[in-house]
């Protein structure tokens, strides 16, 4: 009977929300505002540019070239006009440009997740401030059954006062403890406020009729697998290994391909009378070697990047590993505690229905109902705050998952 009662309550928290389990990463990029959500654009675009521009920087320039002079040394007036198209193109580098290629696209990629990192974080934020709300409404709702509670014991210390039952130490309480919980509510209000200005400075979604996202549980396996943080690492491994091998091919022989193309005119020069123009054109190739002092520094020192990398994401497994250990355990103690707020709840049931018994025979007051029937929705509510503590853990992980459906 319990487990049918925390069933049907779990049921009621999850039907307001507006998200299916398993919403994929666009539907929670929705929860930012559009104008960042086009910065993020643009920093893809821009990382593409900058991929294509790395891809291609071993393609050399062809430069063009013109030049037109006038003087007139020896009374005449000279005029020269020389023009010319030359191109220097390196086609064997020791595997250099093969690689140069293979780096620019691993670049690109550690590149875009570098940004999915950025923006995933910032759709944590938006969706962790939005639960907060949320939570917090709750909690001011609890405050408000708090305050009602707080005003019938004053009324009643009141009429047992007046009636010769307590000293005036008793009633002087009860109106310190009506001010504490009205003045909890105040700071509640402010926070609230508070969460409300940080979410609209990056959220185009109004709060006030916004659903929260149901976010499903990962797996482990799933977790890791799909982690962008692991997954930046792998590329930063691959784009060192890239790297390391386009240093070494810096050192290595190549060949280049050398071709230009000529043309000059001079008119009225000291030695020729008229016009004189001609035209050539010149082709070959050149091969050569650097030999430099810090060739082996300078290739041992992309080694080691390349070492370090494959070190540093077993550190990113392990630290990965111990944050989902946490929130599965977090979890599980709030699952305990929506368990006893369930057990709570049965409880003030049975006092709320025994003590309506009674005072429908005289024994009880209204006051007794109404405080009954305060705590047990106090209860409920602290239910619902659990279970956004439970979703606020989840999205610790979502934080760095994104299966790319």
């Amino acid at each position: 009977m319990k487990a049918l009662k925390l069933l049907s309550l779990l049921c009621l928290l999850c039907s307001t929300t507006t998200l299916l389990a398993d919403q994929n990463s666009e539907e929670l990029e929705n929860y930012i505002s559009k104008n960042k959500q086009e910065q993020f654009s643009y920093d893809y675009e821009k990382n593409e540019a900058e991929s294509s521009k790395l891809r291609d920087s071993w393609i050399a320039p062809l430069n063009l070239q013109y030049s037109y002079s006038r003087s007139n040394p020896y009374k005449s007036e000279q005029t020269s006009q020389n023009a010319a198209i030359k191109m220097d193109q390196t086609i064997f580098q020791s595997g250099g440009i093969y690689y140069a290629i293979k780096y620019a696209k691993a670049s690109h990629k550690y590149m875009d997740l570098s940004v999915d990192v950025l923006k995933r974080k910032l759709v944590k934020d938006a969706i962790s401030l939005l639960m907060q709300i949320k939570q917090m409404e709750l909690k001011i709702a609890k405050q408000n059954l708090q305050i009602k509670n707080a005003e019938i014991n004053l009324e009643l210390k009141k009429e047992q006062y007046l009636n010769g039952q307590l000293d005036s130490g008793f009633l002087d309480n009860a109106v310190i403890e009506r001010n504490n919980v009205i003045q909890a509510l105040y700071d509640m209000q402010t926070a609230k406020e508070r969460l409300v200005s940080q979410f609209q400075t990056i959220s185009d979604v109004d709060y006030k009729t916004a659903k929260i996202p149901h976010l499903d549980y990962i797996d482990e396996e799933d977790f890791l697998t799909h982690n962008i943080v692991l997954n930046m690492s792998k590329s930063d491994i691959e784009k060192n290994r890239y790297n390391k091998n386009v240093v070494t091919a810096k050192y290595l022989p190549r060949l280049s391909v050398t071709a230009g193309y000529n043309w000059s005119k001079s008119e009225n020069s000291q030695y020729v009378f008229g016009a004189n123009e001609k035209d050539y054109y010149d082709y070959g190739f050149k091969a050569y070697m650097p030999l430099d002092i810090n060739t082996f520094k300078d290739i041992e020192s992309s080694k080691v990047s390349y070492l370090k990398a494959q070190l540093a994401i077993q550190d990113k497994k392990r630290e990965q590993r111990a944050i989902y250990d946490q929130v599965m355990q977090n979890i599980k103690n709030f699952d305990k505690k929506i368990t006893l707020c369930i057990e709570n709840k049965d409880i003030y049931d049975k006092l709320l229905t025994d003590t309506r018994d009674l005072y429908d025979a005289g024994y009880k007051t209204h006051y007794d109902v109404e405080l009954l029937e305060n705590s047990l929705n106090m209860q409920k509510i602290d239910a619902q705050v659990f279970e956004i503590d439970k979703q606020l853990e989840l999205l610790t992980l979502y934080e760095m998952y994104k299966n790319g459906k």
